[in-house]
């Protein structure tokens, strides 16, 4: 929405302003009578304020659509956050548990080791 100059909105009011201005001017220099002048006046600004608020009106539809987006975008993104936190999280699980298996087998042969290398030794004493 925005440009390099500025927002898009801030044109928008000068222009509004500018067209106002132009609207009286011409209408003051108009060779009318005062309750013409009057009329035409009240006219102009009338049609000047439901320009206005129709703007108005679809700038705030516009927000609200720009908002919903980025709500929705956000929402999107924080899903797939939890789904890839979730994924690292269970990919972390399965190397404790293959890391643990692992451990508990090497420390269960170091206990059978252990255990023949004892046996042998007994046998070793007893032959002596």
């Amino acid at each position: 929405m925005a440009d390099k100059n500025g927002n898009s909105g801030d044109k928008l009011v000068y222009f509004l302003i500018g067209a106002g201005i132009g609207a009286i001017t011409a209408l003051l220099f108009a060779p009318k009578s005062g309750e013409e002048l009057r009329s035409d006046i009240a006219d102009a600004t009338r049609k000047g304020l439901d320009y206005a608020r129709e703007t108005g009106r679809d700038l705030s539809d516009r927000a609200g659509e720009y908002y919903q987006e980025r709500v929705e975008q956000i929402a999107d993104l924080s899903a797939r956050g939890k789904e890839a936190v979730g994924d690292i999280t269970d990919r972390g699980r399965d190397l404790i548990s293959r890391q643990k298996s692992q451990l508990s087998a090497a420390i269960e042969a170091g206990k059978q080791g252990y255990r023949e290398a004892k046996r042998a030794d007994s046998a070793a004493a007893e032959e002596i």
